[in-house]
């Protein structure tokens, strides 16, 4: 095999939208060999960035899909994986940071910690990666690396602090002084391929001194030996700092940050030589699986090719040649001709084609270590699906999938149009899980879900190209949902008789609000009023009740269910009868609980000049939204603000034409809220007038 998995790394890029994240991917390309010439993700040549493949992703020139590819830097091997930052496209986030070990946090030296910064961040703590932080775009006006230093820590609570700092900034931006050497780098040549090292310039001398001293201080906590010299005033070898770092960083404590700009080429060699210094090999992170043969015991998975296989299909994708499975080998190896069983579908499969991905292209390869990413041809699985060899029976632990907020009716426009949306929408929904459809039950249409406009569009678009599918779409629906206000209590009897045995049971308690939860069921029978067996019927009915409002048919949420009388019949209680006895409890009592319509309240960040500052708060307050912070940076402003996902359609062109299309906004679901007297009142009346034309057709 020969790779030696101490000097792999497997790392994502990751950051808000326009920090440059696709940019710096194709540097890093370009500076390991990988591509022979570099193109622009916008770029004038026509061939747009190699990570974004798809022909959408160029045109609108924002990555969809996470790509994956190789690299070899030096004696390293890197796995790298480019990630959109668009929040519709969290999903791809979330599955690229499961199986990463490490990753890249790209800021903009302008824009500092965006929105989406934010929840990226959110995600690397919730998988527990490390991570470099990469000021990108420092030649840009405005560029302010320690500002977004001082972000990083008062945002993201990160220990943040600066390895490098620039020499000039903006149009004068030349070069860095990295701090643990303490040299002055230049990136020369035409490409900036050529590094030279040189003396810092005089007038940076004092700064450079100063942070130094900020960094050795910071990492001496990671260092026994190292704080001894600090303390003694003894000479620290670059060696040691370089382990401190590593260490502080690896154990997410510490994040180094570091400088540059990935479109005028300063800065990558860098940040390359910091991926192999400072971020983890497959080795040094903790993985656990669940043994499904043991009640889901943890079970530490160790990166060696004599083990047992355990790998992650982390992500599908339908290509001209059948379905492509990404995989992360955990343990033990894949080699082409095993067999391997999918746990969760319990199928045994053979491995087939096997390839290394280099964004769409592919190279075949006959065998892939323990900590490698690689892509299995033909197999059929779903997205988190665990493969083990072995007789191994483990499972990885799942990725969380946001629920999807938004959903739009699709028809197709002709026969041959059905049958392409049907293979379109079965290859989606399994690509991405946060992609779902359905067809609704009344009015017999196809309905897609998912996590916001862009999101849906980008599918449908899709739809139109790959697939040649012409569909008509209707009005988007938002995903609302209902829930009481006060405690209401019932005492239903449920009773049928004809002929043999009836049916008979008789439910009493009471509904409450409850927090945050979905939905609660408490039994407080005492002396056995409602038999055992048909306690858990209760609770059935209950959950087929909650599945649908009165007021406009939307799940009920936010409800606790409790019962504390009841009676049976020897011979006529059963099952159903008390499944029933619930429903028609529920229903008696939901009415009196004051019903009310909540709404999806999306939390919503709009960057723009400042001049156009009115314009945007003018037109969130029209869309019923609650300002909750602005911050004005010189000619740029920042406004956060919570508005309803009812009102938020079409808003891109909106403030497209307020802010002569220099202001970009991004939104993720944030919570539910109740929706006012007035709108609730119209949602109301509109199910009635549709239920009452479903009644007379």
């Amino acid at each position: 095999m020969g790779i030696d998995i101490t000097k792999m790394r497997n790392i994502g890029i990751s950051a808000h939208i326009d920090s440059g994240k696709t940019t710096l991917s194709e540097r890093i390309l370009f500076y390991c060999d990988k591509i022979h010439a570099i193109h622009e993700v916008r770029g004038k040549d026509g061939v747009g960035a190699t990570m974004d493949h798809m022909e959408l992703e160029r045109e609108r020139g924002i990555t969809i899909q996470s790509a994956a590819t190789q690299v070899e830097w030096k004696d390293y091997t890197i796995n790298l994986i480019d990630t959109p930052g668009h929040v519709d496209f969290t999903i791809e986030v979330e599955r690229s940071l499961r199986v990463l070990d490490g990753a890249i946090l790209v800021l903009c030296a302008v824009g500092g910690v965006q929105s989406q910064s934010i929840t990226v961040d959110r995600q690397l703590k919730r998988y527990h990666v490390p991570r470099i932080a990469f000021v990108n775009k420092c030649d840009r006006t405005g560029a302010n690396p320690f500002k977004v230093r001082l972000q990083l820590r008062e945002k993201l609570g990160l220990n943040a602090v600066m390895i490098q700092i620039p020499i000039g900034l903006e149009d004068k931006l030349e070069g860095l002084v990295d701090l643990i050497t303490m040299k002055a780098v230049y990136f020369d040549g035409d490409s900036g391929t050529e590094l030279r090292y040189a003396e810092i310039p005089p007038h940076l001398k004092g700064d450079a001194e100063k942070y130094r001293e900020e960094l050795i201080d910071a990492v001496s906590l990671f260092s026994d030996e190292l704080a001894e010299k600090f303390l003694g005033g003894e000479d620290i070898s670059e060696d040691l700092i370089h382990q401190a770092i590593r260490k502080g960083t690896l154990a997410e404590q510490f994040v180094p940050v570091m400088i540059g700009s990935a479109y005028k080429n300063k800065g990558i060699q860098t940040l390359l030589d910091g991926v192999s210094n400072y971020l983890p090999n497959p080795t040094e992170v903790k993985n656990y699986a669940l043994d499904l043969d043991h009640g889901e015991e943890r079970k530490e998975l160790i990166s060696d090719e004599k083990s047992p296989t355990v790998a992650l299909g982390f992500k599908l994708e339908d290509g001209q040649y059948g379905q492509l499975t990404y995989v992360r080998i955990y343990q033990g190896s894949l080699k082409k001709g095993e067999e391997l069983i999918n746990t969760r579908a319990r199928k045994k499969f053979k491995v087939g084609r096997l390839v290394r991905m280099h964004s769409n292209d592919m190279e075949d390869i006959t065998e892939g270590a323990p900590g490698d990413i690689v892509a299995l041809f033909g197999v059929e699985c779903a997205s988190g699906d665990t493969f083990c060899g072995g007789g191994l029976n483990y499972a990885m632990s799942s990725m969380y999938v946001p629920e999807p907020v938004i959903s739009l009716a699709i028809n197709p426009t002709d026969k041959k149009s059905a049958d392409q949306m049907a293979k379109a929408l079965n290859r989606f929904t399994k690509e991405d899980p946060t992609f779902r459809t359905f067809v609704d039950q009344e009015s017999n249409q196809t309905i897609i879900q998912g996590m916001g406009e862009l999101h849906l569009e980008v599918y449908i678009e899709r739809m139109r190209r790959e697939y040649k599918c012409e569909v008509e779409t209707g009005m988007p629906q938002v995903a609302y949902r209902e829930a009481i206000q006060q405690r209401s209590d019932f005492n239903y009897t449920h009773k049928k008789q004809t002929g043999g045995s009836g049916q008979y049971g008789r439910v009493a308690g009471y509904m409450e609000p409850y927090g945050d939860g979905d939905y609660e069921f408490v039994d407080n029978i005492k002396g056995g009023s409602i038999p055992n067996e048909f306690i858990s019927s209760c609770d059935k009915g209950f959950k087929e009740a909650v599945k649908r409002g009165s007021l406009i048919g939307f799940p009920i949420v936010n409800i606790r269910c409790l019962i504390n009388d009841g009676a049976s019949h020897p011979v006529d209680s059963s099952d159903i009868a008390f499944q029933l006895a619930a429903i028609g409890a529920f229903r008696e009592a939901y009415n009196k609980a004051k019903p009310c319509i909540l709404e999806p309240i999306m939390k919503v960040a709009v960057e723009g000049p400042t001049e156009f500052q009115g314009n945007i708060y003018a037109s969130i307050n029209q869309r019923r939204g609650i300002i909750s912070a602005s911050t004005e940076d010189g000619t740029f402003s920042r406004v956060e603000a919570e508005v309803p996902l009812s009102e938020m359609f079409g808003y891109s062109t909106v403030l497209r034409s307020l802010t002569q299309g220099k202001a970009e906004f991004s939104m993720e679901f944030e919570k539910y809220g109740k929706v006012p007297t007035s709108i609730s009142e119209a949602l109301v009346k509109e199910y009635e007038e549709k239920r009452r034309k479903e009644q007379g057709r």
